[in-house]
């Protein structure tokens, strides 16, 4: 069982690298992630600013094992969010054909990271927060 450990937080911490690298790059290139929020919402470029500062948040939560269960719930939920409100309208109704392709992928992408983060709030037994006793 302690393989499992192992590989687990080599894992979790990989994704943190990647969310504190993939935050870092909302900061620095605003600009070429402000495009992919839809018209809609209010706010710009503001969006692409805090979406970075809690893609870095959570990477520091998985490296320092603090709030480790809140984190991944809220990441969770933001990249559920993306898949819904930006990556299925992208995906569905872009006009470019290569803009779709890009979007589908972000979709599944996206998807794919929302599940691993509940795995990981699933895994944080150690965290105070818990919404069940059986949790």
């Amino acid at each position: 069982m302690k393989q499992y450990h192992i590989i687990s937080r080599i894992s979790i911490y990989s994704l943190a690298v990647i969310l504190i690298v993939f935050g870092t790059f909302h900061f620095l290139k605003p600009h070429d992630l402000v495009v992919y929020i839809p018209l809609a919402v209010p706010g710009g470029i503001i969006w692409t600013y805090l979406v970075g500062a809690a893609f870095i948040l959570v990477g520091i939560s998985f490296i320092t094992n603090k709030f480790v269960k809140f984190a991944a719930y809220l990441l969770a939920a933001l990249l559920t969010f993306f898949v819904f409100a930006i990556h299925l309208p992208n995906a569905l109704y872009a006009g470019d054909r290569d803009m779709r392709s890009l979007a589908f992928i972000n979709f599944i992408k996206d998807g794919a990271i929302a599940c691993f983060a509940l795995h990981i709030a699933a895994g944080a037994h150690h965290q105070h927060l818990h919404l069940e006793e059986s949790d």
